[in-house]
């Protein structure tokens, strides 16, 4: 049997939409909540974590940990993996992730004229109508922010992109179901085994992907009928040694039977490629008000592989900290608005597992005292020997990764 991918618009009838298919078909269901659900047990990644890949604002630290892409990346394995089943109904952003060439899949758009899902989103919900337009254009933009990833268009209800395209306040839910119903009974997206073969080289795709992201390296990756090819899309400046080793990753993949590398579009613009090394920090978090210091201390970090983000004020660095969830924060004492020590009060309080060292030029032996009673990592003094600040970073970072390793093992008797 086909599959069913449904990508709707908020407030555009898509659950009773299900229902009926699920009805007429008797289809098994899966939404992203399941796919996240799957691939936080392959990856070992939370599973909060891998739902931030369908948001369309990025961890200020991605550009360091390419957490995004190793999420997408085990994504894609667990997507693969129900894939061997037929018969499904995909809900959601999980579903634009399985490549075109799969043929045995319907893919249907819901979607209706504003006025009909804002007064749909005030029959469900007590809210202005300004608050639902609110939210319809932020899931809008969130929708719109991943089309864009995955298919270069912000176009989110693009026709190309579907078999289907249906407006939802014009034709009612069991028409809908009935026309997606006798859509599927069409040949053109019967199993094949050449559907089912492309199934097969997805899988492996997103295998020989999760094993790269996994050892810090973040190319493309297309396989068919176990030879896989491999996009290096920035440039580097030693290129055989990097084909030999991701060669030899890929390798190691049951199934792969070769594995040839290319250079990409990308390969010629500016960006230099970065190995992701996971033993060194990455998600460090620099909070100073005085800007010239702080990006030149980010800019003599780099240069030790240690990526960081910087924050000017005390809000800001509480508004990273809860969003983005820094291993290590650097942190200034004097800063107008809220000053360091309350910030280090509130990080340690809400998120303790988050490492502080106190950088600071005026602070005095009482407040040195107050920030290590607060839970401070350490407390070092401007200006201060980037050797010793790094090594610092260094040790709150060892810390953190034996705390994690200890959290392991009760994690896996749960």
């Amino acid at each position: 049997m086909p599959v069913i991918t449904i990508f709707s618009g908020s407030f555009c009838n898509e659950k009773q939409v299900v229902e009926e298919v699920l009805s007429q078909t008797g289809y098994g269901l899966i939404a992203d909540k399941d796919v996240v659900a799957d691939a936080s047990r392959i990856s070992h990644i939370p599973a909060n974590k891998i739902e931030r890949a369908f948001s369309a604002k990025t961890s200020v630290f991605n550009k360091f940990t390419h957490e995004r892409e190793r999420s997408l990346a085990h994504l894609r394995v667990a997507l693969a993996e129900r894939l061997a089943d037929d018969g499904l109904i995909i809900t959601g952003f999980a579903g634009q992730l399985i490549p075109r060439d799969i043929g045995h899949v319907l893919r249907v758009c819901l979607i209706a004229d504003m006025k009909a899902r804002v007064a749909a989103a005030l029959r469900e919900h007590k809210m202005s109508e300004l608050e639902a337009l609110k939210i319809i254009r932020r899931e809008d933009e969130e929708r719109a922010a991943w089309t864009q990833m995955l298919f270069d268009t912000k176009d989110q209800w693009d026709a190309s992109l579907y078999d289907i395209v249906v407006p939802t306040d014009k034709i009612p839910p069991a028409e809908v179901a009935g026309t997606i119903t006798e859509n599927i009974a069409k040949a053109v997206v019967k199993p094949t085994s050449r559907s089912k073969k492309a199934v097969d080289d997805f899988n492996l795709a997103a295998r020989v992907e999760t094993a790269l992201i996994t050892e810090g390296h973040n190319v493309g990756v297309k396989a068919r009928s176990g030879a896989v090819t491999l996009t290096i899309n920035k440039h580097v400046l030693m290129l055989n040694r990097l084909e030999d080793e991701l060669t030899s990753i890929a390798n190691r993949v049951p199934g792969v039977t070769s594995v040839e590398s290319k250079v990409g579009p990308g390969y010629y613009q500016a960006d230099i490629y970065r190995r992701q090394d996971f033993e060194i920090p990455s998600k460090i978090l620099l909070v100073d008000d005085e800007r010239e210091f702080v990006q030149t201390l980010s800019e003599r970090l780099m240069m030790r592989d240690l990526g960081s983000a910087v924050a000017y004020d005390g809000e800001s660095a509480l508004e990273v900290a809860r969003e983005d969830e820094p291993d290590v924060m650097i942190l200034d004492l004097r800063m107008p608005g809220i000053d360091g020590i309350e910030v280090l009060r509130r990080v340690k309080k809400t998120q303790p597992a988050i490492e502080v060292i106190i950088l600071t030029g005026h602070g005095s032996e009482a407040d040195k005292k107050v920030c290590m009673e607060l839970g401070a990592f350490a407390y070092l003094q401007k200006p201060v020997d980037i050797d010793e600040l790094s090594g610092t970073i260094k040790a709150a970072h060892d810390k953190i990764r034996r705390t994690r390793d200890d959290m392991k093992p009760i994690e896996a008797d749960r």
